[in-house]
């Protein structure tokens, strides 16, 4: 698949400011990954688990520039922002840390290497400096790259193995101005490339429902098994170390355009069925989106546009499974590669 340059307000999407000298320290002992070893120059994929190893966020945390005072930043789903906030600072007790939901500028930007300056205008004009600082962006950054701007953050994210490169942009301050809203094409063509890539977002839907595991963090560099404890970590570890994942996320396209209205993302926790096999579910949807990601900027998501979808299944099913939406004589969904592999223990 390939995109053309487009530049997408993510308005599903916040941040949680993290303030204080133990800022890190603290949020390296409620997540699952290495949060007191992040260097300046690079973000991390990381979960927030309940003592059970079920995931009640799945967040990009990086630290903060020129902050007072040592700072960490994490995006995260809009819809669970608050209430992640809310638990993580129940565990503070007598830490040097606080906690507050921001809702900055965010934007996505995929950017074709041999074709940076067509960002523009896709932005319809409505943040030109976003397009100048764009363009001097590096063409082959690795995934989790931090690129430090005058105004805001730039995030290299994951890609699906193609020539472009996608990058989350965040302001560093709250008083920026607002962009223009989006078009509901461009939101969810970056929600497309984003699962496409095999990035899972946990939203309120999902919350409280997977081990790290089954939505692959493990994969793609979201958890860390020595770094020590946090809360579910002794779930996870033995779930690595005894080979017992025996469900793992996959990616599939359901083409069926009476599956859902234009926004597909209600399907998040849907069940999946295997029509050979109906009696029970099979999977739960983790994310959805409707767009043809070779043509991210029609004016609307057709129905005549695939649903992207990332669905929990059991490793068992892939390959012979008849998965089919919300029911066994459902859509179709028909399965296609991540791009890294799908195994039991990494």
């Amino acid at each position: 698949m390939s995109s053309p340059c487009f530049a997408s307000p993510l308005a599903d999407m916040a941040v949680i400011d993290v303030t204080g000298a133990d800022a890190a320290a603290f949020l390296h002992g409620q997540l699952t990954h290495d949060i007191a070893g992040l260097a300046p120059n690079q973000a991390r994929l990381a979960g927030y688990c309940t003592p059970k190893g079920r995931l009640l966020g799945s967040m990009v945390v990086w630290q903060a520039r020129d902050a007072e005072a040592p700072a960490l930043r994490a995006l995260i789903k809009a819809d669970i922002a608050d209430t992640v906030a809310k638990r993580l600072s129940m565990f503070v007790l007598r830490a040097k840390a606080s906690l507050a939901v921001t809702r900055p500028s965010i934007w996505g930007v995929t950017l074709d290497p041999g074709a940076k300056g067509s960002a523009a205008p896709a932005m319809d004009g409505s943040y030109p400096s976003l397009a100048e600082q764009a363009a001097k962006l590096p063409a082959d950054a690795a995934p989790w790259t931090i690129v430090r701007g005058d105004t805001g953050d730039w995030i290299a994210a994951p890609c699906a193995g193609t020539p472009s490169t996608r990058w989350w942009r965040v302001a560093h301050a709250p008083l920026e101005e607002q962009p223009a809203a989006a078009s509901s094409a461009q939101a969810a063509a970056w929600q497309a490339a984003d699962i496409a890539a095999g990035l899972p977002w946990v939203q309120a839907a999902t919350q409280d429902v997977f081990i790290p595991q089954t939505l692959n963090l493990d994969l793609i560099d979201g958890v860390s098994f020595t770094k020590g404890c946090y809360p579910g970590q002794e779930v996870v570890a033995r779930s690595h170390y005894r080979g017992t994942v025996k469900r793992r996320m996959a990616y599939g396209l359901i083409q069926d355009g009476t599956a859902t209205g234009p926004d597909a993302g209600v399907l998040a926790g849907t069940d999946v069925f295997d029509a050979r096999q109906p009696d029970n579910p099979c999977g739960r949807i983790i994310n959805a989106a409707r767009a043809d990601l070779d043509r991210p900027l029609d004016a609307s998501p057709s129905d005549t546009h695939p649903i992207h979808a990332l669905a929990e299944v059991q490793l068992a099913d892939l390959g012979t499974a008849d998965f089919r939406l919300g029911s066994p004589d459902g859509p179709a969904l028909s399965m296609r590669a991540l791009p890294y592999a799908i195994v039991q223990n990494p």
